[in-house]
């Protein structure tokens, strides 16, 4: 048996935030991985060693935007540890087929000017859209770095110009009713309000979707704050790969004498007199824990695999029975394609290398995003037509590829389970090799109808299933923002009311991750303030 101050279930970037932050305190922790490799859902690898071990792969996520909106790099000093961050400029490429493309850049000037060339209407009524956005982004920063539903580290938060931001958008009954129909809207609805052309819609509509949800669905739009990010603070990818803000959090951790145990699945939550004291792994060794347990998975797996039944119904009768029948995972999961080329693909809508720096869409328009969203939620595969998000890191950062060589990154939405085919494939799913590999080729064939040249590029490529994502990061319905992240489950309803401020019913155990606020992507912030909540019930102000 093991002890230590806190013990936190998985290593991935949240939890070794929240480590950062309670060793600058003076505690002891322990990050227990079940993985070989700390980080979660922020990893790079060499997935193809046989080719060259300097192939390196974003596992899953690679553009980093709601990291910069907080604190964390600055007061952690990662930089100092390694971390270097490359801003993509142009940030977006999405070609058509009729080889005209929309083009953004950090510049919300240069992206208007591109726009106005084949619509002058929506290239004005772009700026006012950014601006629009841009200013909420703004208002409900604050409201990012701090417990949702800690009133007063909420208010001491909002500084001048985010009460600008506030009175420029809802600072009259007009703007304030304007402000409630936009957010429970659809991005459909919204685009179709502000613009005319399919040319910028159809990418907004794609960046929209980003956060798993078709442009049609009510009460989804605030994914339209991903479009604002795209200018000013801009999107960036750390150098050598997403993997580089891990191993500079392990530095750090480490450093500050943390321990992260890998290869260590947790199998149970030790609870005793309705209080969390330590957990227990899978070759039967105990962690305890003096002061408490933090789990970076999700709310449904801890409670409802990892917490014995009669310890949950002790302290609340319902919060299981909540879990499983109220949080919601609307099917949708990605089929994740990692090519080794030989060269860089020509898209025949590009103009220069330059123009895939960024993010490459594959969304022809609004119908088309529609589709690759709303068949998944039937149980079908879109792949007759998918739409589709793709990056070719090594433009921006040769590092990780051999000399003159690329990587190509390609997320295609696809249901975790597929209708008819329950109950085969892996863990029932419907999933398998060889259906994943045909998946992939449709995929592929679709994108050389933008790049004719592709195919005879890949010298290698892995395909990973949603049902293998799922199974590597243990994430539940392959879900990785680890429920939907829809209005009903956001802020404060994130992932239930009664366990959206991070603390659990069950004494000294407490969430972080994905699945609590504000969501699921790169930003460190469930971490950060999860720390923060933490080390105010153990009465160490900061």
């Amino acid at each position: 048996m093991i002890t230590t101050d806190v013990v936190i279930i998985g290593a991935g970037h949240n939890g070794l935030v929240c480590a950062a932050y309670l060793l600058q305190r003076g505690l002891g922790v322990t990050l227990l991985e079940k993985r070989e490799v700390p980080g979660g859902a922020a990893t790079t690898e060499a997935l193809m060693p046989e080719l060259s071990p300097q192939f390196r792969f974003n596992r899953c996520a690679i553009d980093h935007e709601f990291i910069f909106l907080g604190p964390v790099l600055q007061e952690l000093n990662l930089a100092q540890y390694g971390l270097e961050y490359l801003f993509c400029d142009p940030s977006v490429f999405c070609p058509g087929l009729d080889g005209q493309a929309f083009m953004s850049y950090r510049s919300l000037s240069k992206t208007c000017a591109h726009i106005a060339e084949y619509s002058p209407r929506d290239g004005e009524k772009y700026r006012q859209f950014v601006n629009y956005w841009t200013d909420l982004l703004n208002a409900v920063q604050p409201a990012f770095n701090a417990p949702p539903q800690a009133l007063l580290d909420l208010a001491l938060n909002y500084g001048w110009d985010n009460l600008k931001s506030v009175l420029a958008i809802a600072g009259s009954k007009t703007k304030a009713l304007d402000f409630i129909r936009t957010m429970i809207g659809s991005p459909e609805d919204v685009l179709n309000e502000w613009f005319d052309s399919e040319r910028v819609k159809a990418p907004l509509a794609r960046l929209c979707s980003e956060i798993g949800a078709p442009p049609s669905q009510k009460g989804s739009s605030s994914g339209m704050m991903m479009v604002a990010m795209r200018h000013g603070e801009g999107i960036a990818r750390p150098k050598g790969g997403t993997g580089s803000l891990t191993d500079a959090l392990v530095k750090l951790v480490q450093a500050q004498g943390g321990k992260i145990l890998t290869d260590q699945t947790v199998k149970r939550v030790l609870v005793e007199n309705n209080q969390a004291i330590g957990v227990e792994v899978a070759s039967g060794e105990q962690y305890r824990a003096k002061k408490g347990v933090i789990s970076n998975i999700d709310a449904r797996r801890l409670f409802l695999q990892l917490v014995e039944p009669g310890a949950l119904a002790k302290v609340d009768q319902n919060l299981g029975e909540r879990l499983e029948r109220r949080t919601v995972n609307n099917n949708e999961a990605i089929l994740k394609i990692d090519c080794a080329v030989s060269g860089l693909p020509h898209f025949t809508a590009m103009v220069g290398a330059e123009d895939l720096t960024g993010t490459i869409l594959i969304a022809d328009s609004v119908r088309h995003v529609e589709e690759a969203h709303a068949l998944i939620a039937l149980g079908q595969i879109p792949d007759a037509n998918p739409s589709l998000y793709l990056d070719i890191p090594t433009v921006l950062d040769p590092t990780m590829a051999p000399p003159g060589k690329h990587t190509l990154w390609i997320e295609f939405f696809a249901p975790y389970r597929i209708a008819g085919l329950e109950g085969t494939g892996l863990m029932g799913t419907g999933w398998t090799n060889e259906l994943k590999e045909k998946v992939a080729d449709r995929v592929i064939d679709k994108l050389t109808d933008y790049a004719p040249n592709l195919k005879s590029l890949i010298i290698g490529r892995r395909v990973e299933s949603p049902a293998e994502l799922a199974q590597r990061l243990g994430s539940y319905s392959g879900n990785v923002y680890h429920l939907d992240m829809s209005l009903d489950q956001m802020m404060f309803l994130r992932p239930l009311p009664e366990i959206a401020n991070y603390q659990t019913p069950i004494k000294n155990l407490y969430l972080t991750g994905a699945g609590t606020h504000p969501g699921g992507s790169i930003s460190g912030m469930p971490g950060r303030n999860c720390a923060r909540v933490f080390l105010k019930q153990q009465r160490r102000f900061w």
